[in-house]
C-alpha cells in the first residue's frame, strides 16, 4: 500500500554552497558563502556540502574552496554541523582533510561520456584515482560518501542501462563509501524508473546507505522522493532555494529545492529538524546577491509573509524566529 510505512525522520544533505553556486553566472563572495552557511545552519541543517577542492580552471566559482573549507572550522559555524567537500584526486582530499573538514566525497558517472567530460578521465581512470582517495581516508578515519551521477539519463549518451548504475554504486561502496548518492544529473527521471532503480540498487548497497540526489528539470523531483520513500529511501540531497546545474549536463536545471522538500516531508508528518521559514529566508537573502530569484516553489508562495535580512556580504546575519 501507497505510503503504509512512512519513517518517522529522514535525513538531508545540503548541497547548495556547493552545487548550488557552482554553475551561477555570479561569483559569490567568500564571505557571502560563509554567511549562506551560518544561515543554513541557523535553520537547522547538519549535513552541508560546503565547497568541492577541483581545479579552479573547470569551476572558477569554486576557486575559493581553502578559504570556505577553513572558514567551517571557526565560529560561528565550528561544530555545529558536519561540512563535506568534493574531492576528485588525492591533492584535494589532501586540500579538504588540511581544512579540517567532517567529510569528503567522491563522484563517478553511469555514463562513460559524462565521465570523460566532468572529471576529463575514462570510468577505470577515475575508479583507480578514488580508489587511492579511499584508501588515504580509510587510513586517516575520514568518512567518504559517493555520487553516481547520470543514474536517470545522461546528456550525451540519453538512457542510462540501470546495470550501469548498480555496477559503479557497488564499486562505491566496495571501496568504503558509508552513503551512496544517486543522482539523477538531468532531471530526467521519472516516479516508475525511481523505483525500478532503487529496487535494483537494493540487491548491492543496503538501504540504509541509498541516497536520493534529484535535480528538478522536469518537475518530477518530488514524486520521485515520495516513491522512493515508499521503497524505504532515507536520505536526500537538495539545495536550498532549488539552485544548481551541473556544467557538463547542458540543459539540467537545479536541485530539488530544500524549501520544498522539507514543506512537503512536514506535511506529511516526517520530520528534517529544519525549520522552514528560516531557511527560506536564507534563500531570500541569497537572491539579493545573486540578483535574481531562486526556483524554489516554497520561497516564491512565503515571499510576501517574510522579510529578508539585508545581503550583508560582512559578516554572517542570523535569521529572526518566524
Amino acid at each position: 500500500m501507497l505510503y503504509a510505512a512512512l519513517p518517522d525522520r529522514v535525513r538531508l544533505m545540503e548541497v547548495g554552497p556547493r552545487d548550488g553556486l557552482q554553475n551561477e553566472k555570479v561569483v559569490v563572495d567568500t564571505r557571502a558563502k560563509v554567511a549562506f552557511l551560518a544561515d543554513l545552519v541557523d535553520a537547522g541543517l547538519q549535513r552541508i556540502e560546503a565547497t568541492a577542492f577541483v581545479n579552479p580552471r573547470w569551476i572558477p566559482p569554486l576557486a575559493d574552496h581553502a578559504e570556505v573549507a577553513r572558514a567551517t572550522q571557526l565560529p560561528p559555524l565550528r561544530g555545529r554541523a558536519r561540512f563535506a567537500a568534493l574531492t576528485p584526486n588525492v591533492k584535494g582530499y589532501e586540500g579538504a582533510r588540511a581544512a579540517g573538514l567532517d567529510e569528503v566525497a567522491i563522484f563517478l558517472a553511469a555514463s562513460e561520456s559524462h565521465n570523460r567530460k566532468n572529471v576529463n578521465a575514462t570510468s577505470a581512470e577515475a575508479l583507480a584515482r578514488y580508489a587511492e582517495v579511499a584508501a588515504r581516508a580509510a587510513a586517516d578515519g575520514m568518512p567518504v560518501r559517493g555520487y553516481v551521477s547520470c543514474a536517470m539519463g545522461c546528456p550525451y549518451e540519453g538512457d542510462v542501462p540501470v546495470a550501469a548504475v548498480v555496477d559503479v554504486a557497488q564499486r562505491l561502496v566496495e571501496m568504503g563509501c558509508y552513503e551512496i548518492s544517486i543522482g539523477d544529473t538531468i532531471g530526467a527521471g521519472n516516479p516508475r524508473q525511481t523505483v525500478q532503480l532503487v529496487r535494483a540498487l537494493k540487491g548491492v548497497v543496503p538501504l540504509d546507505r541509498i541516497a536520493l540526489h534529484l535535480h528538478d528539470t522536469r518537475g518530477t523531483a518530488l514524486a520521485n522522493i515520495a516513491v522512493a520513500l515508499d521503497e524505504g529511501v532515507r536520505s536526500f540531497d537538495s539545495a536550498a532555494g532549488g539552485l544548481g546545474g551541473c556544467p557538463y549536463a547542458p540543459g539540467a536545471s537545479g536541485n530539488v529545492a530544500t524549501e520544498d522538500l522539507v514543506s512537503m516531508l512536514h506535511g506529511m508528518g516526517i520530520a528534517t529538524g529544519v525549520d522552514l521559514h528560516r531557511l527560506a529566508r536564507a534563500s531570500l537573502r541569497l537572491e539579493g546577491i545573486l540578483g535574481r530569484p531562486v526556483p524554489s516553489r516554497v520561497v516564491a508562495a512565503l515571499r510576501t509573509s517574510l522579510t529578508a535580512p539585508p545581503a550583508d556580504l560582512l559578516s554572517p546575519a542570523t535569521p529572526e524566529s518566524p
